[in-house]
């Protein structure tokens, strides 16, 4: 019986010694967005988003995503461990009519270590 207690303590600690000696691959989800510099008043855009976190497991992914125009919510997305984005790198796309200037901002998050920024861009309508 003391063999098997040795046999399982040994196991346990030889577990953390390899989770702790395993290099960290953490990281925050990171946001950029393109979109055009100058639009027609009227015309419709396309906002491009792009997601990049290098973790999409079933314990560590990009949680959420959304996007805002002139400070008003267009768009969200939320995932979960069994609904997890597309890939560590993904890209959204948003189609917007232009009714005057427009300030974009994203921002997206990791479920264990939050956002790494939020990102904008702005739209001046002719």
């Amino acid at each position: 019986m003391k063999v098997f207690r040795l046999i399982g303590i040994l196991a346990v600690a030889m577990g953390i010694a390899i989770f702790i000696s395993v290099p960290a691959w953490a990281n925050k989800s990171e946001t950029k967005i393109e979109a055009p510099d100058t639009a027609e008043k009227g015309s419709e855009i396309t906002i491009k988003v792009t997601v990049t976190h290098s973790a999409n497991s079933f314990f560590h992914y990009t949680e959420w995503l959304w996007v805002q125009v002139n400070g008003k919510e267009i768009a969200k997305w939320e995932y979960s461990s069994g609904n997890r984005p597309e890939g560590a790198t993904f890209t959204k796309e948003i189609k917007y009519k232009v009714d005057g200037d427009l300030e974009i901002k994203g921002k997206a998050s990791c479920n264990m270590h939050g956002s790494a920024n939020e990102a904008a861009a702005k739209v001046t309508a002719k």
